[in-house]
């Protein structure tokens, strides 16, 4: 998946040993979409990619992500882990997100198809339609 933003929080580097005795380390992000209603979005890249991207506070960027959930002690917890990163310009950036003019694209209504039945065959037409009785006792109850 990819998402692109401007990095608004550089969270503190997070590193320690596996009950397996191997090395890991976490760098914690936290990036803000450039829409309409701008969201929030808390990411992370672990092992060798923590120190690979070093993303900095202001940047534009376009991460591809993963989304992982797992369960613990009988609690879901879902975590967005970035496995790569690129720096953009932020005008490219708005460019993408509100479209060619500066402006958002307005969106523009759609007509729904109309749907006009064939004219009727002048005998049909002619003839009289008879009420269908649903076992209600009048011809016109509905059998609801």
């Amino acid at each position: 998946m990819e998402i692109t933003g401007k990095i608004i929080a550089k969270l503190q580097p997070q590193s320690g040993v596996s009950k397996n005795g191997n090395n890991w380390s976490k760098q914690e992000y936290v990036l803000e979409t450039q829409e309409n209603f701008p969201k929030k979005v808390h990411f992370d890249f672990f092992g060798e990619r923590a120190n690979q991207y070093n993303l900095e506070v202001g940047q534009m960027v376009k991460l591809n992500f993963d989304i992982e959930s797992r369960e613990y002690n009988g609690r879901w917890y879902t975590s967005i882990r970035g496995w790569k990163a690129e720096t953009i310009d932020e005008a490219a950036a708005v460019a993408a997100t509100v479209g060619v003019g500066g402006a958002a694209p307005v969106p523009q209504p759609v007509a729904a198809p109309v749907d006009t039945p064939a004219a009727p065959h002048p005998a049909e037409a002619a003839a009289p339609v008879a009420p269908q009785d649903f076992g209600q006792g009048t011809p016109d109850d509905l059998p609801f």
